[in-house]
């Protein structure tokens, strides 16, 4: 199993930046793929990021050239960082895991572990 664990997030005004952690500690035997996934109050979940063992990465259109996300396999450890951020990126922020490693995927249904949610306010 996976354990996913979220942190990093806050307020910001728009324009700011925040980066995002996901330690997925647990089974350090298989290749994991983690995604990020965010939920705005009134809106259905949708995936931000997402990226496999071997660092190939997806994202959604509207963050594009703003999130970055990255891996620190050592660690256990995948980040988010988001810059550029508009009032839009306001949400409850989600690390997923997947021990199918091997690629990527901004479908929640890909994952099997999530983590809590970490709050990421963004003021205009």
């Amino acid at each position: 199993q996976v354990h996913p664990v979220e942190s990093g997030g806050g307020s910001v005004q728009a324009g700011g930046s925040l980066r995002l952690s996901c330690v997925h500690s647990g089974n350090t035997k298989s290749a994991v793929s983690v995604g990020w996934f965010r939920q705005a109050t009134g809106k259905e979940r949708e995936g931000v990021a997402a990226i496999d063992y071997d660092r190939s990465a997806t994202y959604l259109d509207s963050v594009k050239g703003r999130f970055t996300i990255s891996r620190d396999n050592a660690k256990s450890t995948t980040y988010l960082q988001m810059n550029r951020l508009e009032p839009e990126d306001t949400a409850i922020y989600y690390c997923a895991a997947t021990e199918s490693g091997n690629w990527w995927s901004l479908k929640s249904s890909y994952y099997d572990y999530w983590g809590q949610g970490t709050q990421v306010t963004v003021s205009s």
